[in-house]
């Protein structure tokens, strides 16, 4: 991906998802390298539309995962978050499986940027669970076309 459209802040939220569906811990430094506040607050804006679409989606094609799946899963995917968050993801996920939202709530009041990478792990879980990795993968690919058409024309036929 160019460095132009990894500084939006679409493409900086579909490659931290991506970068998360790889495992690769770099690449998820990497799409979120350099963010001020502002840049943080809009990453974690757009990954929290995602999430809201790929658990609307999950639930319309009434599919369903164990909690201990999701935990397990979650735990892998985090692994390549920066350190500091692992652990703080793990647990949240496990609370999430048991039906408690609250550390989710909390990181995302006090943490932005903790709040940015627990989404990117929540979407890339669900998604993979979803469509498998690579057809997960194709979906971003897909959400980061549509929103660079959005950004080009916000208004078509205007």
């Amino acid at each position: 991906m160019s460095d132009a459209a990894r500084r939006t802040s679409h493409g900086r939220a579909s490659d931290v998802v991506r970068g998360y569906a790889h495992k690769d811990a770099a690449a998820v430094e990497e799409a979120l390298a350099g963010l001020d506040a502002d840049g943080w607050i809009e990453v974690y804006a757009l990954l929290s539309g995602l999430l809201r679409s790929t658990i609307s989606i999950m639930e319309l094609t009434g599919r369903h995962w164990k909690p201990d799946d999701l935990v397990r899963r979650s735990d892998d995917i985090a692994a390549a978050a920066p350190p500091h968050y692992e652990f703080a993801m793990a647990e949240a996920a496990r609370a999430w499986a048991a039906g408690d939202e609250s550390a989710m709530r909390a990181l995302s009041h006090r943490d932005i940027p903790g709040a940015a990478h627990m989404t990117a792990v929540g979407i890339t879980v669900l998604g993979v669970a979803l469509w498998g990795r690579d057809r997960f993968l194709d979906v971003i690919e897909e959400f980061h076309a549509a929103a660079d058409a959005l950004t080009d024309d916000p208004w078509p036929g205007t």
